[in-house]
This record gives structure tokens, sequence and C-alpha cells, in this order.
């Protein structure tokens, strides 16, 4: 039997074995897509109990505690952190299979050196060690310890990027923090708080915003401001892909509507929204930012538990329709319109797997290596099913050995394991190819992929120079 959670965790070829302990296991760390707060890295934040940095704002736990029938109280509440580190504690034995399980333990032998199993019973002596630990230990530590060189927070367009001002002056901050820029709130017009940000974003750029070519400059002028400090890349949400002929005068419909809070049709919101992407993604393409896509996700499904306790709390699911269709369209739009840019495009729903992997392929070309990437197993996918299948679904119908691997999407210190999971799950299949002789036993190549595809694609496709 093998041991639980040990050394060879996820490994069990010699291969695999080998293939992680010998390459990918030292190896930086690069998280270019987080929720980080750039303020609690500059005040290099304590926390007090590892239930501040373990359980609070981590919607992932959260579900699951409610799913075994722990009170709100517990989770979202006003319980002590050692009220609710007890409660996680006892969902723990029952989510044999989830990732999650598998995360806490990593984040407790790597963040801690705990490796005793969470359960009711070790509650309170992990929590304590835990805490004294923490003592010890701030955020800027934290990122030291699991060799974080580099990583991309999410800002809004609006964000005077004050705390990434106070970081790049920092000289004893040797860890590259860089802004993303992420205009959801300025593009998806069909959302409440749309008018309410178009306001904002009006007293940030100092002109009124009074149609969609307005809000176009005003992007263009922020996405600029970014460029002076660092930003390197973009981030778009979406609920579904679209894709909408450009037509300004439907546009300017929408956008006059959504300004006066009356309801919008799909065609008006998609028009808009295309169009606004559209000018984007030349902007991007000019200044070689790589654009992030995210899409499929069925955003706050229970709107009572939303309208208690708002967004982000653990209420969102995968959207059986994604609109992965419009993908194909859209990119031709960016190509027409000379504005691809490097891009990477994640879908929620693993169905959309080889459709990405399949129209990304159509795209690329002209001398650039990866241009257009199928983004790594999102959110409900980060697991080891999840990553297995988008690793093996790129595999087959694009090009694996160009893939800029993984990211935390997380807000948590100590989420950094997420890329040593993903290692693990890669070089184990990778030494699954290599045992059933699938791809030859060359040292110098698999050395190369798995350094790649740990490390090395991320830092040369970004241009972190890390």
């Amino acid at each position: 039997m093998t041991d639980f959670m040990g050394k060879d965790f996820l490994l069990t070829t010699e291969t695999a074995k080998k293939l992680y302990h010998n390459y990918a296991e030292n190896l930086p760390i690069i998280d270019y897509h987080c929720h980080i707060s750039p303020k609690d890295i500059y005040e290099d934040i304590a926390f007090n109990t590892i239930s501040d940095i373990w359980l609070s704002g981590d919607h992932y736990k959260w579900r699951v505690m409610r799913a075994v029938g722990i009170d709100e109280e517990a989770i979202t509440g006003n319980a002590s952190g050692l009220e609710k580190f007890r409660a996680f504690a006892e969902t723990m034995p029952q989510i044999i299979g989830n990732p999650i399980y598998q995360w806490s333990h990593l984040e407790l032998q790597r963040g801690f050196g705990i490796s005793e199993p969470l359960t009711p019973e070790s509650a309170d002596e992990i929590f304590n060690s835990a805490n004294k630990q923490l003592k010890n230990c701030s955020a800027r530590q934290l990122m030291r310890r699991f060799n974080v060189k580099a990583i991309c927070t999410t800002d809004e367009p609006a964000d005077d990027l004050h705390w990434h001002e106070l970081i790049a002056k920092d000289p004893t901050m040797e860890i590259k923090v860089l802004p993303a820029f992420r205009p959801d709130k300025a593009i998806n017009i069909e959302k409440p708080i749309f008018a309410d940000y178009i306001h904002l974003l009006e007293k940030t750029v100092g002109y009124k915003i009074e149609k969609t070519e307005d809000v176009i400059k005003a992007l263009l002028d922020r996405i600029n401001y970014f460029t002076e400090h660092g930003c390197i890349c973009a981030d778009h949400g979406l609920d579904a892909l679209m894709y909408e002929a450009p037509n300004y005068e439907i546009a300017n419909i929408a956008f006059s509507k959504a300004m006066r809070g009356e309801p919008i049709s799909g065609i008006e919101a998609n028009t808009f929204k295309t169009i606004v992407t559209i000018a984007c993604a030349k902007r991007y393409t000019e200044l070689n930012w790589v654009m992030q896509i995210h899409f499929g996700c069925l955003r706050d499904v229970n709107k009572p538990a939303v309208a208690l306790m708002g967004s982000d709390h653990g209420h969102d699911a995968v959207n059986s329709r994604s609109g992965v269709e419009n993908l194909g369209p859209l990119l031709n739009a960016f190509e027409e319109n000379k504005g691809l840019p490097k891009m990477i495009i994640y879908s929620l729903n693993p169905v959309d797997n080889t459709a990405i992997a399949t129209i990304i392929a159509c795209f690329q070309g002209g001398g650039s290596r990866g241009k257009l990437q199928q983004g790594s197993a999102w959110w409900f996918n980060d697991n080891r099913p999840g990553m297995i299948q988008q690793l093996s679904d790129l595999a087959c119908n694009g090009v694996l050995g160009c893939f800029v691997g993984m990211l935390t999407d997380s807000r948590s210190f100590l989420s950094y394991t997420r890329h040593e999971y993903f290692r693990r799950v890669l070089c184990e299949l990778l030494g699954e190819w290599v045992e059933s002789g699938q791809y030859p036993n060359d040292e110098n190549y698999l050395k190369k992929l798995v350094e790649d595809l740990c490390f090395n694609n991320t830092n040369e496709f970004f241009g972190f120079n890390v």
C-alpha cells in the first residue's frame, strides 16, 4: 500500500517518479492568474490563525461544508477561527475523492510540515501547531517558501494600482507582482452593476462616457495606464462566449438602455460586447500582451443566498450553454481586424476541450510558438481527472509541448501547492505514455518537456523574464 500523501503521491511508475523528483519538484512557480490582494503583499500581512488564511474567502471549501450540513455561521458567519476550523475538520473525512481533501493536506504538509490527516480528533492539535508557525510567517515569507518568482493579480480598469506602485518601489521585494487588466465590469453590459461602473470609470478617466466609442476610448486609456505599471496581460471573464456582427448603432442602443436601467436583448448585449472586445484585443496585440478569456460559468445560481451573502460565495456552477461555437467567429474577427493577440482560452465546461483545441489550431502560425493556448483545467476541473482530460485533449488535437501550464486562480497564499498537484499529474501522465511505449524514454527530451510545461513556457510566453 502506498503511503498517504507520501513523496510519491500520484506517481505510480518509475518514469513518473523520476520526471517529478529530478525535474519538476524544485522548479520555481510563476502564477499568472490569481486573486491575491496586492495590498496584502505590500503590507506583508500576518495571519492570526490558520482559519484566516485557509477558510476566509475559499468558496471551494465553503461548498463542501454546506453539503455536509455545517451551519453557515461556521462557514462565512461570525464563528471563531477555531470553531470554523473544527467545522472544516468535520467535513474532511467525508470528501474522499474530492481534490480539496488532497489540496488541504498538501497545504498542511508544505506550509506547516504537518503530515497527520485532518480529522475532528486531530483538529485542535493541528490548529494550534499551524498557528504557532504563523506567528513567524507572513504573506511574503509564504511566497518565498513556495519558490514563487512572479504573479499576476486581478485588477479592474478603474483601479489606481497604488499598491502595485508601492510594491515596485520596495527594494525588499524580489518577487515580481504585476497587475492584470480585468475589464469585465465595463464590458458585461447585461449585468446590473454596469451603469454604476461606467460612472466610476468616468471619474477615473476624467471625461463623460456616452456611447460605445467612449467606452472603448476609456478602456484603451486604462490599458495604457496599466502598461506603464508593468502589466503584460488581460483577462476577460464571460458567462458565455459571444459573437455578433459589429454594428455600432445596435451597440449604442444597448449602451443607452443599460445606462437608463432598461432591459436589453441578447443580440444587443452581445453586439456591444463583441465590438468592445475586438477593440481591446487590437490594443493587446500592439502591446504584445497576453489576452485570457474565461467563459462557461453559470453565475449566482442561488439568488436568495446571493442576496444574503453576495457573489463569489460558492453559488456558481458550470454553464452547459458556454457559447464555445462563437470562438471561431470571434477569433476570425480579431484576425480580420489585424488584432489577434497571444491568447489563453478557458471554458469551465470540459465538454468544450476538443472544440477549443481544434478551433485555436486554425489560427496558429506566423512563426509564433503556441500563440493561442487552450487554458489549463479551470475551477471545477482543476482536479486529477480534469487535468488528465485537458492535457490529453490538448495533446491529441494540438501541441502539448507548447502548453503554458498551471495557475492557482486563488485568493490564498497557501494555494501554490496546486502547482505541485499539477506537476505530479503531468509527470504521471508522461510516465504512463513512456512506459507503455507511446513515447521514447529519452531523458533529454523528457527533461525539456517537463521543465517547459512547468515553468519555461510560461516565462517565455508572457515575457516575465525571471
